[in-house]
């Protein structure tokens, strides 16, 4: 599968989706869409459809996004030095379509890995368990919990 941003894919995203991915912004705490959301499947860059997170690596870490210990593949995300708002953090951005998704905290569950991966909603489009083999994502299958 070939992942990479196009005119068409950027034309289909919401104010809210281009503004985070393509200038870096954060939604606002508490509101994106899959900040609760733990249903079986796979979370893949809303531009590219690379695939990012896995639900099995979802964790409630009460910090008003969605926060995941691990990338389902880490060549398909890149890490960057982030000083910008006056801190030291480490930004999160897909590898192919380079969508900002977020930062990376230290501070995660010790007996997930110690990593919190802290991304928006907006940059994410939630592909559930059943459909993943369908569209194109069956290799992933294995790190995605059942039902």
């Amino acid at each position: 599968m070939t992942y990479q941003k196009t005119k068409e894919a950027l034309a289909q995203l919401t104010p809210q989706q281009f503004e985070v991915t393509q200038n870096s912004g954060t939604e606002r705490a508490f509101t994106g869409e899959y900040d609760k959301h733990f249903e079986a499947g796979l979370y893949v860059d809303i531009v590219s459809g690379e695939p990012l997170f896995a639900s099995s690596s979802k964790f409630n870490s009460g910090c008003g996004w969605p926060a995941f210990s691990k990338a389902v593949d880490h060549d398909m995300v890149t890490e960057i030095s982030d000083s910008s708002h006056g801190m030291r953090r480490v930004e999160v951005r897909s590898k192919h379509a380079d969508s900002h998704l977020g930062h990376v905290f230290n501070d995660g569950p010790r007996e997930m890995g110690g990593l919190r991966y802290c991304i928006n909603s907006a940059s994410l489009r939630f592909v559930p368990r059943d459909q993943m083999e369908a569209e194109g994502y069956g290799a992933y299958l294995s790190q995605v919990e059942e039902n």
